[in-house]
């Protein structure tokens, strides 16, 4: 497993303790930045992981901002990429499960280290769950086809 790491200012700290946590789990993280607490502007950086994951370099992706929004708003904009602000395990289930989402934002400022090793967890544990889900899936590919 393959997972692209980005994150602003804001969400640094957080990034290299979700780095970290991956790495101790064997999986292999590419982490596109930033590499410091220094201001830089979260959407270089929500583009860069989510084209990662649109060209499939990546099986997924995790992008920290301080509240997680602005990544998420930024990835979407990448064709091909589902990206999820989450802040609890029931909603990481929710996106993985109905969603299929494959880009994993999170906040800086209100999840703790815990709460995003939990989440991370959850995350690769559920598998979409296809069915009529599936059909809402396809709309939203369908969509971006025009």
């Amino acid at each position: 497993m393959k997972v692209a790491l980005g994150a602003d200012h804001a969400g640094y700290e957080l990034k290299e303790k979700v780095k970290k946590y991956l790495l101790s789990k064997g999986v292999e993280t590419v982490d596109l930045g930033t590499g410091s607490t220094e201001s830089v502007d979260y959407p270089d950086f929500a583009v860069k992981v989510a084209e990662e994951v649109s060209q499939k370099k990546v099986d997924w992706g995790v992008l920290v901002c301080k509240s997680g929004i602005g990544m998420a708003i930024a990835a979407n904009k990448v064709k091909g990429v589902r990206a999820a602000v989450v802040r609890t395990v029931e909603d990481t289930k929710l996106a993985r499960g109905h969603n299929d989402a494959n880009l994993l934002a999170l906040s800086g400022a209100f999840t703790s280290e815990a709460e995003a090793k939990k989440i991370v967890d959850a995350w690769m544990e559920t598998k979409f769950e296809g069915g009529r889900h599936e059909r809402r899936v396809r709309k939203i590919k369908d969509y971006e086809k025009k």
